[in-house]
């Protein structure tokens, strides 16, 4: 038995989950964010304790998604949007809370785990996990484990350059990174909104623009194919540097069900390959994806 933590900036969930991959038990609560780091710790193993008991699996392993990750120079946490997370060694303060050694990883990075080990992407070798919502995050899972890289940033793909810009999307919009440009700012939620919004006028988001193309609004419609070039475009640049079997997409944008028939058929118009069989596919677990990886980065049977 795994449990698995998803830290955000607004709740904490925990869950059991059974190695058939059944989860036992779920409990959610609100982040106490205001009341600052030691009572978030504090939190975090109540909820876990209170998990173990529904399942009856005390001492199980503890692993936690966060929007963070922490820093191989220091241990630290950074870019947690709850900032009272950053600079603080996250890992090792649990681990001295709950007693027993626990494992960090990034939401996406969870994201991507979980639909590799039993979702939309099981069985694949290489996966690439894409977080579409409020920002643009990545993931990536090869022979079921998590890249990390030397610096803890694989799969960060939403901070590199929209690809091959068109004279109108240059020099790109401003990204909280201190850089114009990034996919972020152009393949988010609120990136997509904005879009509509500077060409119309019309403040929508994403999943009413993509129901009123559907519909046969012009507008929209034009929104959603501009929308789907750069995504197109930057999952391209994806496949060529890591070539992955299977992409999947996740966060508010990822419900958008055109997306999954319109991005595959723009792929060959940018990928440096004569075919393009990468399957993109909507996540099997939803919501859940990312407590289900947290609980993932133990594997059976030990350590890995």
């Amino acid at each position: 038995m795994r449990i698995g933590v998803d830290l955000g900036g607004t709740k904490i969930e925990a869950i059991a989950l059974a190695e058939d991959g059944n989860i036992t038990a779920r409990r959610r609560i609100a982040t106490p964010a205001r009341d600052g780091y030691d009572a978030i710790i504090a939190a975090i193993a109540e909820l876990v304790r209170t998990v173990e008991r529904e399942a009856d699996c005390e001492g199980a392993s503890v692993g936690v998604g966060t929007p963070g990750a922490l820093s191989p120079a220091t241990g630290l946490l950074r870019n947690a949007n709850t900032v009272c997370l950053n600079e603080r060694p996250l890992d090792r303060d649990l681990s001295r809370a709950l007693g027993r050694p626990v494992r960090i990883a990034n939401d996406a990075n969870c994201f991507a785990l979980s639909e590799a080990s039993d979702g939309a992407a099981a069985g694949a070798e290489i996966v690439f996990g894409v977080i579409l919502g409020t920002g643009v995050g990545g993931g990536v899972v090869v022979r079921g484990s998590v890249l990390n890289g030397r610096h803890g940033i694989a799969g960060e793909w939403g901070h590199t350059p929209l690809p091959w810009p068109r004279d109108d999307e240059r020099p790109g919009r401003a990204c909280y990174c201190g850089r114009h440009g990034c996919v972020e700012t152009w393949c988010s939620g609120p990136a997509l909104a904005e879009d509509h919004r500077a060409r119309t006028g019309e403040t929508l988001d994403g999943p009413t623009i993509a129901a009123r193309a559907d519909a046969g609004d012009a507008a929209c419609e034009a929104t959603l194919a501009r929308y789907v070039d750069r995504l197109a475009r930057s999952l391209a640049i994806v496949i060529d540097v890591i070539d992955p079997d299977v992409i999947v997409l996740g966060g508010g944008v990822g419900s958008i069900a055109r997306l999954y028939r319109d991005v595959p058929a723009q792929l060959s118009s940018w990928v440096f390959s004569d075919v393009v069989t990468t399957r993109i596919v909507p996540p099997e677990h939803g919501d859940s994806s990312g407590v289900r990886g947290a609980a993932w980065l133990w594997p059976i049977g030990g350590a890995r």
